[in-house]
């Protein structure tokens, strides 16, 4: 059996991009009904206060522009994620939505853009977010409308670099962190995140929306099938802890990149550890319990959320 450890994440930078040419945010709280969403009707800060998303919560101890502008760019992203799972509307009826969203990156505005394009727009200026990263994030959202399989870790890690990577790249112009061990920081988190967020959605996913984000191959190999998805067993356990393994692996490889840091780039990364931290306390948990994600969804506890206000409070006095 091979390591279930993949390539490091600036490794899987690059993989991804040679095929495209060139931190998904979480589906817990509410989600933005779909005629907002694709209106952009809401401003940033509606929307991050309506998700209670552990990443909103994450942008508690940040400083007033850098959370004002973190809001941007989860709003962003999140009223985008909402068009392509808002399944009560026509696929074409969505795919129209998200082309809109990306007319609206570049060039004048036009008539009837979304309302909060324009100020993505200037955040993205003022912070130097180049269009491209924003256009690799809607890219992975426009993904969901086509592909809802993924044969091998390969071709899920481009997917998961779009989708969540790019995020974490664009946040590093917002905190104000740039250079190659940020980059690598940025890239090997987002892949943690996504695969912890795959592992417990995986029957979310498959029943409410009829996705599959584990790779084929790893399912073939562990003798699952995906009705086995929604009901576990032994099988299902191997196959979990193997992609488990995946995860913690690139926690490994986001920390060992953060010891490449200045203090201050540690201390402007105080959100984005918020995310490691709770995303890592979720994958023991779902261990702990044998990954019994068909039964319960594993969230943080108010004791949870509080401590982790706490921590990031004071990782930005002492990085």
């Amino acid at each position: 059996m091979r390591s279930a450890g993949g390539p490091s994440g600036c490794r899987a930078r690059g993989a991804a991009r040679s095929r495209s040419g060139d931190f998904r945010f979480e589906r817990s709280g509410a989600s933005v009904n779909a005629p907002s969403a694709i209106a952009g009707a809401e401003n940033a800060g509606a929307v991050t206060a309506r998700s209670r998303s552990n990443l909103a919560l994450s942008f508690l101890a940040l400083p007033r522009p850098v959370r004002e502008d973190m809001e941007i760019l989860y709003a962003f992203c999140r009223i985008i994620d909402d068009i392509a799972d808002e399944t009560a509307l026509p696929v074409e009826e969505r795919r129209a939505a998200l082309a809109e969203w990306g007319r609206a990156l570049a060039g004048p505005l036009p008539d009837g853009a979304p309302a909060l394009a324009g100020p993505l727009r200037a955040m993205a200026a003022r912070r130097g977010i180049p269009e491209g990263l924003l256009r690799e994030i809607l890219t992975g959202v426009e993904m969901d409308l086509g592909q809802d399989r993924y044969e091998t870790a390969e071709a899920l890690a481009g997917y998961c670099y779009r989708v969540a990577c790019c995020v974490g790249l664009a946040s590093l112009r917002v905190f104000g962190c740039e250079g190659p061990a940020a980059e690598c920081y940025a890239i090997a988190l987002g892949h943690a995140l996504q695969w912890t967020n795959i592992l417990r959605d995986v029957a979310s996913d498959l029943r409410e929306r009829g996705r599959v984000y584990l790779p084929l191959e790893d399912l073939r190999r562990f003798g699952v099938a995906e009705e086995d998805l929604l009901t576990g067993g032994e099988a299902f356990t191997q196959l979990m802890e193997f992609e488990a393994a995946r995860a913690e692996a690139h926690f490994s490889a986001a920390a060992a990149a953060k010891r490449e840091l200045s203090r201050t780039d540690r201390a402007r990364l105080s959100a984005a550890e918020f995310m490691g931290d709770a995303y890592r306390i979720l994958l023991r948990r779902m261990r702990a319990d044998r990954f019994r994600v068909f039964a319960q969804t594993y969230r943080l506890g108010s004791a949870d959320k509080l401590a982790l206000v706490a921590r990031s409070v004071w990782r930005r006095v002492v990085p």
